[in-house]
């Protein structure tokens, strides 16, 4: 294990102005994007797609990595160039998705528990030998009616992503480690203040779990979500209130030696998603938080960019346009430099 570079990945992952663009949606997840658009998905057609944002040079210029899906990391574009070369051209990391998805807890009525840990090992290092010099594996935490989550669910998912962790950095790739507590889906009534308390419970376990696996923080990121009251909740947090309660949490349980933080995007809104990361980096700098904090987004960065598109040639610079506007937006986001009023000025970059 080379621990010098694994920092040296990690630092640059979380690089300020930078984020990371979440490319990593599951052949299901992208077909009902595509659905919603007109476009039939197909391998080629999400080949297409994905090559048009890794070519969007403005846009990447705010993009330190991409998270891929395991069909995009042996892909080539149209002309025969590896869609991992085309990202490591455009000055970013190329990074796997793990993860197989998740399946029922037994013993948990209602819960998820992340699947994929068998093969890990044999899988790493042919996706290092790709190019990928990240991974990401997501854990689900819902908040639902019953007292849920349980202790069991928690515990699972912290034990699973400090077990891939710890495989990862054998393997001279850096971990991301994604706790993900839902703000939206079925169960989504939950208060601000019950949020708090889930973040608090879960980013325990897993720093728990990752010490006990010899996880070494310096060379991990964390993925998690910002704290917000569920989407049925019928209560609104401002932007401050948000910020106030994440820093809170992550000070708390969140070791100083992590590398950085990347946020999850959820089920917030593109400007949404912005402007509360803009928030908690002007809180995390009045309390003088240890790690840099940026964005992991995939449909906050990615959403007006395909809208534009819809599989069309002839829309392939607005679309790319569209990237680069958000991507430029986050950017500034994570350095506490974002205002609303700069979404007005579009000028502010080119394709």
């Amino acid at each position: 294990m080379n621990l010098a570079e694994l920092n040296k990945v990690a630092e640059a992952m979380v690089a300020p102005g930078k984020g990371i663009l979440a490319a990593d949606e599951s052949s299901g997840t992208i077909k009902k994007r595509f659905d919603a658009i007109g476009v039939e998905s197909t391998d080629e057609s999400r080949r297409d797609y994905r090559e048009m944002l890794f070519r969007a040079s403005e846009g990447m210029k705010n993009i330190s990595g991409v998270i891929l899906y395991d069909e995009t990391i042996w892909q080539k574009a149209k002309d025969g160039t590896p869609l991992v070369e085309i990202i490591k051209k455009a000055g970013s990391l190329p990074g796997i998705k793990v993860d197989e998805g998740t399946k029922p807890l037994p013993g948990c009525p209602g819960e998820l528990v992340t699947i994929g840990l068998d093969k890990l090992a044999d899988r790493l290092p042919k996706y290092y030998e790709q190019g990928a010099r990240f991974a990401k594996w997501r854990g689900v935490i819902d908040i639902g009616p019953h007292g849920l989550p349980s202790y069991t669910c928690i515990k699972a998912n912290a034990h699973a992503l400090a077990r891939y962790a710890a495989l990862c950095q054998v393997a001279q790739i850096v971990p991301i480690v994604e706790p993900e507590v839902l703000m939206d889906g079925e169960h989504s009534k939950h208060s601000l203040v019950r949020s708090f308390e889930v973040h608090e419970w879960t980013l325990k376990h897993v720093f728990e779990e990752l010490s006990n696996a010899d996880v070494r923080f310096e060379e991990m990121v964390l993925k998690p979500s910002m704290v917000i009251p569920g989407q049925k909740s019928g209560q609104k947090a401002g932007a401050r209130e948000i910020a106030d309660a994440t820093v809170t949490v992550l000070m708390r349980w969140v070791p100083a030696a992590v590398a950085g933080i990347a946020f999850l995007s959820g089920g917030q809104g593109n400007e949404e998603a912005t402007l509360n990361l803009n928030e908690i980096n002007r809180v995390a700098r009045e309390r003088k938080a240890p790690w840099p904090l940026t964005f992991s987004y995939g449909r906050a960065l990615q959403q007006p960019a395909i809208g534009a598109w819809r599989g069309d040639d002839a829309n392939v610079k607005a679309a790319q346009a569209a990237l680069a506007q958000r991507a430029k937006m986050n950017g500034l986001a994570a350095l506490g430099e974002y205002s609303p009023e700069l979404e007005k000025q579009p000028a502010l970059v080119r394709a």
